[in-house]
């Protein structure tokens, strides 16, 4: 039981989910919506996956303010305390160096797991032993462990992650990262996939708070000195306005980028248990039940003719009728539809700017 109180899940839950608009919308974004229909959202469904690993008041989640209220009524396992309001977003590194800094006044022995809040865990057995291999892993190992998926195909929404050169290459393994990958063209990622070397970066991160404190230490000292400032602070009726002074300064970077691609002591576990970062409306597509014409639709209310491989979200309200469309994104929330080729959908980005910008609320 000892082991399990060191145990510490911080989730990253900041995101505003702008590739899954209209649905994602800045009041709400995807983490706190019931995407896939399972009667639990985003962010339920990563505590649920956790709780057997970590007991519930060893979990943090990191947000920004405005979500603050949100997370606590979707996570009434916890108090107000262990919701971590960020005034900007900065990014992975900041956020986790925050955590890091409200675990140290807690427990100093412990060790981390870092997840996002919007993912997808089709195996949840198996992510259990799979996590557990590598929480006790990092309890014996002054390493930085991140989990590396098997690759299904060549994906270039994905950053990968090389193994080293002289390892196996067997799944299941712990082995030393010769180099992380930002999100590949199509060409290359077919080369990774091929090459069997390479595993996508789910993103979840594994270590000792000793280790990453360290690590911090070496390779972002400014983000790290700007939290040690306030250390007193954390955790104290004087944390948001502690957290506040100093956000501005902190510089806008990611944990892969500031450490895990810089640090020497970076393994990687690789697994398979049924992963998807659910980042787009194509790979909500691929994990939904579909009709004899592959398409893909949560309502009962959609009459389709000569349509197929299409996702249709709409709200169960609303009656529609598609003809003649393949392989289309038809979304609708509130005020807001979406018609889109899939291929296309890396453009939701830059219309949900331009609608803003357009169309000011």
């Amino acid at each position: 039981m000892e082991t399990l109180n060191n145990r510490y899940c911080v989730i990253m839950a900041g995101g505003i989910g702008s590739r899954f608009w209209p649905l994602s919308r800045q009041e709400t974004p995807k983490q706190f919506l019931d995407i896939l229909g399972t009667g639990r959202t985003l962010i339920q469904q990563t505590f649920d996956r956790f709780l057997p690993i970590c007991p519930a008041e060893n979990f943090l989640v990191v947000t920004s303010i405005e979500y603050k209220d949100l997370v606590l009524e979707q996570l009434p396992e916890l108090k107000p305390n262990q919701v971590l309001t960020e005034p900007y977003r900065r990014n992975t590194a900041p956020c986790i160096a925050y955590s890091n800094a409200w675990i140290k006044t807690r427990n100093p022995q412990a060790s981390v797991i870092v997840t996002p809040a919007d993912h997808l865990i089709l195996k949840q057995e198996e992510f259990v032993r799979v996590i557990s291999k590598g929480v006790e892993f990092v309890e014996e190992n002054n390493s930085l462990l991140t989990l590396g998926i098997k690759p299904h195909r060549p994906e270039t929404g994905y950053g990968y992650i090389q193994v080293s050169d002289d390892s196996t290459n067997t799944l299941g393994e712990i082995e030393p990262v010769k180099t992380f990958t930002e999100k590949p063209n199509l060409e290359l990622a077919k080369v990774f996939f091929e090459s069997g070397e390479f595993f996508w970066n789910s993103g979840i991160f594994l270590w000792s708070l000793e280790s990453i404190n360290n690590a911090f230490d070496n390779h972002l000292p400014d983000v790290k000195s700007l939290f040690d400032s306030i250390q007193d602070k954390i955790n104290t009726e004087d944390e948001l306005e502690s957290i506040q002074n100093i956000y501005a300064d902190c510089k806008n970077i990611s944990i892969d980028y500031g450490i895990m691609e810089k640090a020497n002591n970076v393994c990687v576990l690789t697994a398979d248990f049924g992963w998807s970062d659910l980042g787009t409306w194509s790979s909500l597509y691929e994990h939904s039940v579909k009709d004899n014409n592959k398409n893909a639709i949560n309502t009962g209310k959609v009459l389709t003719y000569d349509s197929k491989d299409c996702i249709v979200n709409i709200p169960n309200n609303t009656k529609a009728v598609i003809q003649g469309l393949d392989g289309y994104i038809i979304a609708q929330s509130n005020d807001c539809l979406l018609i889109c080729p899939k291929n296309n959908e890396q453009q939701i980005r830059q219309f949900t700017a331009d609608i803003s910008t357009q169309f000011p609320e």
